[in-house]
């Protein structure tokens, strides 16, 4: 079993605490839809640290794999995860009052604003990133996908690949 860890998040970032884990992609309830495995594993290391202007923020590491389902085939494919993502933990109040007061500027500055908790649960974090990162509609290379070969029989020619040479006539 999966062991979850729970920070304070202002704290953590005050005090520069750094956790660093391993989690299984198969404990991500909400990330399974996207898969075609639950295989995988994605290593995470999250820090706590103070920005230029005293603000605490969290920077998150991912580094791992999993199987996405190719939209075009349903067929899995390997999806490397590799980002590193800054956060800053705001009260929940102050939240949305610099949401509305400089909305430009958190787009701006690369740091994505969350509510502040005293119980983060750092799996949860670590799946919000994988899903934000992920792509809309995975797909395999062109020419790769098992759709694309197993549509036309051997022996004979896309009708799509026909009417691209119409065209081109």
């Amino acid at each position: 079993m999966f062991a979850r860890h729970f920070i304070d998040s202002l704290d953590f970032a005050h005090k520069g605490q750094e956790l660093r884990g391993t989690a299984p992609v198969s404990e991500m309830t909400r990330l399974q839809d996207m898969l075609a495995a639950p295989d995988g594993e994605v290593g995470y290391v999250l820090r706590g640290l103070m920005g230029k202007d005293g603000k605490p923020l969290l920077e998150l590491s991912l580094t791992g794999n999993c199987q996405l389902r190719c939209q075009r085939c349903l067929q899995g494919m390997p999806y490397a995860i590799n980002t590193v993502s800054l956060l800053m933990p705001v009260p929940e109040n102050e939240l949305e009052s610099s949401s509305m007061e400089g909305g430009e500027l958190d787009e701006a500055d690369g740091i994505d604003r969350i509510p502040a908790d005293a119980h983060l649960d750092v799996l949860g974090l670590v799946e919000d990133e994988i899903l934000l990162g992920l792509p809309l509609s995975p797909r395999h290379e062109s020419g790769a996908c098992a759709a694309a070969a197993e549509s036309v029989p051997a022996g004979k020619q896309n009708p799509f690949a026909v009417l691209r040479e119409l065209k081109n006539k």
